[in-house]
């Protein structure tokens, strides 16, 4: 649906069901890995994964969602936490100062919004 709910119901996407199908499957997904904690650790702290959202805008810029909306898939962000998660892993297994990490998180950060921005702009031409 994106930012535009009237053209996204113009083409016959069902706006108020998706809206709601994707609440309700997030919310799914985050009882699910909650209690996947509960069963593999026997606790769960409340500030799990807080402080983490700039990891996952990462994950999903890298993946090829824009900053400005409108545009994205699951499948381009799945892509980007693997992306994520390799250098994160690569990092360390190939014994570089891990402090590295964050400069590297902020470099593919810059790389792909500047990949973005520059093929939007050749997309916006093109039409």
């Amino acid at each position: 649906m994106g930012g535009a709910a009237g053209s996204a119901r113009a083409v016959g996407v069902p706006v108020a069901r998706t809206k709601i199908g994707l609440f309700m499957g997030v919310a799914f997904c985050g009882w699910f890995s909650g209690m996947h904690l509960v069963f593999a650790f026997a606790t769960v702290q409340s500030g799990e994964g807080v402080g983490n959202e700039f990891n996952y805008i990462i994950c999903a810029v890298i993946g090829g969602c824009l900053l400005t909306g409108g545009y994205g898939s699951a499948i381009g962000a799945a892509i980007g936490a693997f992306i994520f998660g390799m250098v994160n892993k690569g990092i360390v297994y190939a014994e570089w100062n891990p402090d590295w990490f964050r400069f590297f998180l902020g470099a593919m950060l810059l790389i792909a919004t500047v990949v973005n921005l520059v093929v939007r702009r050749r997309v916006e031409r093109s039409t």
